[in-house]
Order: C-alpha cells, then structure tokens, then sequence
C-alpha cells in the first residue's frame, strides 16, 4: 500500500531524518511538507507548502485534503521556557493543526513524535512530561483513523543531514555499543519512520510506541 503523507518540522533533526528516510521507502508516493519557513529541499517526490501561521491554516486547507498520515515532527525544546510557552507550541499549535486535519479528512492517520519520560497521567511534576502527555491523549480523542505517539529517546540521525543536535553524531558513531548498553533508549530515524509508514498501512496494538516498538518494525 502507498501512502501521501504531510511532514511537519522538516527544519529539526528529527523531521528532517523521518523525510529522508520516508523518501527512500517505495511504498511513500509523495510527501507534503508544512512548515512556517522554506527548508530548501527539493525531490521529485515532495512538494512544500510554507504558510507564516500554522494557528490559521484557514486559507490553504484545499492544500492539506487527502492524505493518507501526518507525521507530526514538529516541536521544541523546553529549555528556558515558562509552561505557558512551552505550552503554546508543543500543546496548543499540535491541537489545532490535529484538529484541522481530522476535520478535512478522517481516514488519516496522525503520528506524533513525543519522547521517553512523557507523562501520559498528565500529573507528575515535570512540566514538559505532563505537556506532552496531555498532547497525546488529546490527539487520541480527535476523529482520526488512528493517532499514535511515538516516544523515542536518542535517534542516532542519518548521515549527511543538515540539522542535528552537537551531540548527535559523536553519539551516532557509538551507537553499535550504546545499544548494546542500553536497548530500550535509543532508536535510529530510518525505523522511527518505519514505524510511522507502519501505523498508518496497518495500525497497531497499542497508541504509545517507545523504542522497543520502534525497533520491532526495523527492515519493514
């Protein structure tokens, strides 16, 4: 089965990882990229929709009907950040472009890259994990074919990409032996978007994957 998907987040490690992965996959026909500023990229697979205010996608929502997923891979970092900031893009912005796609087509699948320590009880005390956790449970009560969160720790990025953490390829380079040590904490962007492409062909048990699931759709 192909599949169209919209990527979102292109310009970060991880939207930028899960495209060029996504890309070299057959079975994705083409790829919508959303985002607020130009990321350059061209292939004969996607085409680019910039618009300034992802809060207002009133006037380019012809452009974002019938796709068959959203990989949501957009966000930021809680460093230095009041909740309320935090808040607004990590909570906020996700709902509205969520409930904007679940309105124009329902028989999409939503996949949103949250990460390891997310609190789905919305109740512990750090702040980024209840913001996070709420997303998710929220996301999961929109009318979507289904709405996974996908809760990776370190994603070893691929080589050659433009927009990586300074600690991301030194770790890359041991990851052989990191996941070894550690297993369940680390996963690579090839299978995170595996699992993506996964989901949205053939759902899955559970709405939470964390890398153990994640892992299980690597060479799929």
């Amino acid at each position: 089965m192909s599949i169209n998907i919209i990527i979102t987040g292109v310009t970060g490690m991880v939207g930028e990882g899960v495209l060029l992965a996504a890309l070299e996959r057959p079975d994705v026909a083409s790829i919508l990229i959303l985002g607020r500023r130009p990321s350059g990229f061209a292939h004969p697979k996607v085409k680019e929709l910039v618009h300034a205010d992802l809060f207002d996608l009133s006037s380019v929502e012809e452009q974002l009907r019938g796709f068959d997923a959203c990989f949501f891979c957009l966000g930021t970092t809680s460093v230095g950040k009041k909740e309320e900031e935090y808040r607004r893009t990590t909570y906020d912005l996700t709902m509205h472009v969520a409930a904007t796609l679940a309105r124009l087509t329902t028989a999409m699948t939503f996949c949103y890259v949250s990460g390891e320590g997310t609190d789905g009880t919305e109740q512990g005390r750090i702040a980024w994990a209840r913001v996070k956790g709420k997303t998710e449970n929220d996301l999961r009560r929109l009318p979507f074919k289904g709405a996974y969160s996908f809760r990776p720790g370190f994603i070893r990025p691929l080589p050659g990409q433009k927009n990586t953490y300074p600690f991301a390829k030194p770790l890359g380079a041991l990851y052989p032996l990191l996941k070894r040590l550690l297993p369940g904490h680390l996963c690579t962007v090839e299978d995170l978007a595996a699992a993506m492409v996964g989901v949205t062909q053939r759902g899955y048990h559970t709405p939470v994957l964390g890398n153990r699931e994640i892992d299980s759709f690597r060479g799929r």
